[in-house]
């Protein structure tokens, strides 16, 4: 190639990969486009009857990769062949899943104590597309069938199980049973689970919705989510609605997830024992009213729980005594716990939800589900559980 060309368009040609053997980590393929050999090559490939990457928002190996690992690992051992988009948040994964399966005049039926950003999402913005929301508890299944039966209309059941903050389990068979009796579709944000703990397609749920940034990532350094499936006849609807909309993910972050996925079983399991400690803990403390954790005996989704959940998880939440006040005190006395609008990283984080993530949801909707501004929310880390406990017990002595 030397002196084929002149010097500064030789700065621009491309050259070809210089890897001689394949490398042990997936790389990084940042590019927006792919080459092709010519128009018949390309036209082939836009038309659908040739695989192929063509341009960034359709697909790349990194985020291609990434998804196809995080399907495989939601439909393991159940003998299903699942597939799974990325996108660039949980919020869009939602949004894009939601809007490429519903259409104007539809109805989503889910629970009230959902993610407060979820519930924005439903109320805010679908609302504006005629999309309606009807929140009751999935567990009433009386309730929940007459919802079903009622209208011939599109509807979808989403499922947050446990639910954010109050961990609440929802039965995930019962619902999708009831669903299916009336041709309804299942949605599953199984976020806090993660395969590892929870399969929703093994209790016949239709789709689940990550955002990869907590717990499949766990390392606070992405923000992408992922849909998955496993009905062939909505894949390409899905990936269609994706592209056309633009909220895929990107190599960088699909890359920082799939390195995260290698320490996913160890990771879980360390927040399970952590999360189960800390919870006897505070149990038992004065200074708290109650503890929500599916691992506590005493929780009123325990049953549920040992049902569908292999391990109990990583995320609890705690009513201190003295509402607003008194937690905000506790809050700013913690010191190897971290305030962060997130969760599923590999440290203790905390969050208040009254003034963070379920600041614009109805207050009274809040206190009716024990979304109190007393109520901490903690995703407990994997440090060493006799650190934490230290942490917490120090923190209350400031109430």
């Amino acid at each position: 190639m030397p002196g084929k060309y002149k010097i500064d368009t030789h700065c621009v040609v491309e050259y070809d990969d210089q890897v001689s053997t394949k490398p042990h980590i997936l790389p990084i393929y940042a590019t927006s486009s792919f080459e092709m050999e010519g128009m018949d090559e390309a036209a082939e490939i836009f038309k659908g009857k040739n695989p192929g990457h063509v341009y960034g928002r359709y697909g790349n190996p990194t985020i291609d990769t990434t998804a196809k690992k995080i399907a495989d690992l939601e439909g393991f051992g159940l003998g299903i062949s699942a597939y799974a988009f990325m996108t660039s948040s949980g919020m869009s994964a939602i949004s894009v899943l939601v809007q490429s399966i519903l259409k104007s005049g539809s109805v989503i039926i889910t629970q009230e104590d959902l993610y407060g950003g979820t519930t924005e999402l439903f109320k805010t913005v679908f609302s504006q597309f005629n999309i309606t929301t009807s929140q009751i508890d999935l567990n009433n299944h009386e309730l929940l069938e007459q919802l079903l039966k009622k209208d011939a209309i599109p509807k979808v059941v989403y499922i947050e199980t446990p639910s954010n903050p109050v961990c609440t389990c929802i039965d995930i068979e019962k619902v999708v049973t009831l669903c299916k009796k009336y041709d309804v579709m299942t949605i599953v944000d199984n976020t806090f689970c993660t395969p590892m703990i929870q399969q929703p397609f093994g209790l016949g749920a239709d789709f689940i919705i990550h955002s990869t940034t907590k717990y499949l990532n766990g390392h606070g350094n992405s923000i992408a989510g992922v849909i998955v499936g496993h009905k062939e006849n909505y894949r390409a609807s899905i990936g269609k609605f994706l592209k056309l909309i633009g909220a895929t993910c990107n190599p960088f972050d699909a890359w920082l997830v799939y390195n995260g996925l290698k320490t996913l079983g160890l990771r879980m399991e360390r927040h399970s024992l952590n999360a189960k400690t800390l919870a006897d803990y505070l149990n038992s403390h004065p200074k708290i009213n109650n503890v929500n954790y599916v691992g506590l005996p005493n929780h009123k989704g325990y049953e549920i729980a040992k049902k569908q959940m292999k391990m109990s998880g990583g995320m609890l939440s705690f009513e201190v005594k003295g509402g607003f006040l008194a937690a905000k005190k506790m809050m700013n006395a913690l010191r190897l716990a971290t305030y962060a609008p997130t969760l599923g990283d590999v440290n203790t984080l905390v969050l208040h939800p009254r003034t963070s993530s379920h600041l614009n949801v109805n207050p009274e909707i809040c206190e009716k589900n024990g979304i109190t501004e007393g109520l901490i929310r903690v995703s407990v880390g994997i440090e060493n559980i006799s650190d934490i406990i230290r942490d917490f017990s120090e923190a209350l002595e400031k109430i």
